[in-house]
């Protein structure tokens, strides 16, 4: 069994939807994809069909906005049989384009918090998706010079978190991690006998909605990131 007992060395961030408003730039552009050909199918068909599209084609582009853009042009091509114009692949291509140009929102109390946190750990940022999207996130959100090790991986499993605490030479035991995705950021590190913090985001995408591990031990739930600070105080004490 894992001795969580111990202090915590590196607390890793989530990115999308944990520091920074994500989820809604594509909730945004499902409604742009959708009005853009409705004069073909019912809305919420299509809706259906641009997600089972994202699915399938995740091992083939994985994560990012890049991906969306191909998956909203295939599921156009799809939906139409081919009739789509080049006038509306243009117009999918655009609002890809504005997502990857869109403003870096952070939650409110994010850069308060990080920069706290900062002060006392080391802090390691972990994020998904296409390296070019998050870097410019990471630039655009000035928080960069807060964490000493940034890592884009292509998909957070158990073994991409191993792969990354190997790579820093960190125990597990004396890492926690902090995301807004219990598929993606919590249940992995558990698994590893690490740490985890959830905080849930207003709106979750499909994919990444899993069983909440209420009562395991290493795991914490809070509601704001505002809160982090205080609770990796009360952990400390514990330790």
């Amino acid at each position: 069994m894992v001795d969580r007992g111990q202090g915590i060395d590196v607390i890793g961030f989530d990115g999308d939807d944990t520091l920074w408003h994500n989820e809604p730039l594509f909730q945004a552009a499902q409604d742009q994809f959708v009005e853009l050909l409705a004069h073909y199918h019912d809305r919420a068909w299509m809706r259906e069909q641009l997600y089972q599209t994202e699915m399938h084609n995740l091992d083939h582009f994985g994560y990012g906005i890049k991906a969306f853009a191909l998956s909203m042009i295939e599921t156009a091509v799809e939906l139409t049989e081919g009739r789509v114009t080049g006038q509306e692949v243009r117009a999918l291509i655009e609002v890809a384009k504005g997502m990857l140009n869109a403003e870096t929102r952070l939650l409110d109390g994010a850069a308060e918090a990080v920069a706290r946190l900062a002060e006392n750990y080391r802090l390691m940022l972990i994020t998904k998706g296409d390296l070019l999207d998050q870097e410019g996130k990471i630039r655009r959100s000035g928080l960069g010079d807060c964490f000493r090790d940034i890592e884009v991986v292509s998909g957070k499993s158990r073994e991409a978190y191993e792969k990354v605490l190997r790579k820093h030479k960190l125990s597990a035991a004396r890492f926690l991690m902090v995301g807004n995705s219990l598929r993606s950021d919590i249940w992995p590190v558990l698994e590893l006998g690490g740490r985890a913090v959830w905080i849930p985001y207003a709106v979750e995408w499909a994919h990444e909605s899993a069983d909440e591990p209420a009562g395991r031990e290493g795991y914490y739930r809070i509601t704001r990131i505002d809160e982090l600070p205080e609770l990796l105080e009360r952990i400390g004490d514990e330790s």
